[in-house]
């Protein structure tokens, strides 16, 4: 069985009406089912359902086939790079949360040890507490609050990835403690790294590998290097010389038309996801979200 990367491009859509969102919900389901690269989300502040794929083409497809096979009638919106964030350095956050209303109260305290991972490590959450200083029936909700949190981000609302955080230390309270206080203060203590662990803003890189007619390998080189282009080699393929990049994926959108043109129609290209990277203080991507544009030039 295939195995389901990352998203890489994201859009919304809006239905027309109710019931292009119950066929919109329908064909999201088989879709999604058929296609492990394809899935879709609410956009939890603007109620927006989210498109998410691996490519601009990837997407095309799929809504196309919302239109034309589902049936479905909406208002698609411009496609936009599916960043991510990851911790620039090490950071241990003390937290507690404790809060008294009446005579009930609220309290957990937790002392997380935050670890930034190698590129691919995922995220990784480790007990390492001394026996009785948090009930052990309290520690999932320890990593349930860091799963939650780490989807929302600390830059610019993108999910932080590859780091291990370790649970070295914390206390309860017989009455006032339970699942959700501990909750409450592990997702508490994580967004106190937006502070203490530099966080930085990630884009994809794509691999890409453009066949040319010999008399347009000039001109394409230029564009690609002003699309932040890393030109890694070239060969030759019968009478086609073949570029191979490495390209950042904010930069490619609409690539397909620009490539037609240089080319006068003779040169095409494949491209495939091969890394994260952090992204430029100045990113030249004009769909970069307010923010993470923010984000980047502070």
């Amino acid at each position: 069985m295939p195995i389901a990367a990352w998203p890489l491009i994201e859009v919304a859509i809006e239905p027309n009406s109710e019931a292009d969102r119950e066929r919109l919900d329908v064909a999201i389901a088989k879709l999604s089912g058929d296609d492990l690269n394809f899935s879709a989300s609410i956009d939890q502040e603007t109620g927006q359902i989210i498109l998410k794929g691996m490519s601009e083409l990837h997407l095309d497809v799929i809504v196309d086939a919302l239109k034309r096979a589902h049936k479905v009638e909406a208002n698609v919106g411009a496609p936009q790079v599916a960043y991510r964030e990851k911790l620039g350095r090490a950071a241990t956050i003390d937290y507690t949360h404790k809060r008294q209303t009446g005579s009930s109260g609220q309290f957990a305290r937790v002392k997380i040890e935050f670890v930034p991972g190698k590129p691919g490590a995922g995220f990784v959450f480790k007990s390492a507490i001394a026996e009785g200083a948090v009930a052990t029936e309290y520690v999932p909700a320890v990593e349930k609050g860091l799963n939650v949190s780490k989807e929302n981000g600390l830059l610019a609302g993108f999910p932080v990835i590859d780091f291990t955080a370790t649970l070295i230390d914390g206390a309860y309270h017989d009455l006032d403690s339970s699942a959700r206080t501990f909750q409450i203060a592990s997702q508490a203590a994580f967004r106190e790294l937006k502070d203490k662990a530099d966080p930085r803003l990630l884009e994809p890189i794509m691999k890409l590998e453009v066949a040319n007619p010999e008399e347009s390998v000039d001109v394409v080189i230029r564009d690609l290097r002003s699309r932040r282009a890393i030109i890694q080699s070239q060969d030759k393929r019968g009478d086609a010389t073949i570029i191979h990049a490495l390209t950042p994926l904010s930069n490619l959108f609409g690539y397909v038309n620009t490539l037609r043109r240089l080319s006068h129609g003779g040169a095409a290209y494949v491209i495939e996801f091969s890394h994260y990277e952090e992204a430029p203080l100045a990113p030249r991507d004009p769909e970069l979200p307010p923010a993470a544009a923010a984000a980047l030039r502070a």
